[in-house]
């Protein structure tokens, strides 16, 4: 069984201060530093100080995570979005889901729309898709904000 990637140090950081404030919200009051150990046990490393070195040392971030604000061109119509769903594929893709800031309307045909909001698409690493629409221009090809 493989262990899931770990968060960035912010997201871990986050982490610890909501764990901190949701205890106190209890009564239960812990110093900072004891909610970034009780974090780094919770991801199975013996303290905080092992936890940031292997967080740290590790290989950088690809340019699309979950929250990243994105932008580009969804069956030839521009949009801004977010990322609210993501997961690897081998050997470097990514499936995302994206909601856009105002739908996109994937008709191009006079008489009709068809507005989406929300979209799934599997990307490779240069935020592109494989699929191709009718003249040859990929579904998708996004950005990083």
């Amino acid at each position: 069984m493989t262990n899931p990637p770990l968060p960035s140090l912010d997201a871990l950081k986050q982490q610890a201060k909501r764990l901190r404030a949701g205890l106190d919200e209890d009564g239960d009051f812990i110093t900072h530093s004891e909610s970034l150990e009780l974090v780094a046990k919770q991801y199975g490393f013996r303290d905080w100080n092992t936890l940031y070195a292997a967080v740290g040392n590790r290989p950088p971030l690809k340019r699309f995570q979950l929250g990243s604000r994105v932008k580009g061109r969804y069956l030839g119509q521009f949009f801004t979005g977010e990322i609210i769903a993501i997961r690897s594929m081998p050997p470097d893709h990514l499936r995302v889901v994206l909601q856009f800031d105002e739908p996109v309307d994937v008709v191009t045909f006079e008489s009709f729309s068809a507005y989406r909001s929300r979209i799934s698409a599997v990307i490779g690493p240069e935020g592109v898709t494989l699929e191709k629409t009718s003249d040859g221009q990929p579904q998708l090809r996004m950005e990083a904000m």
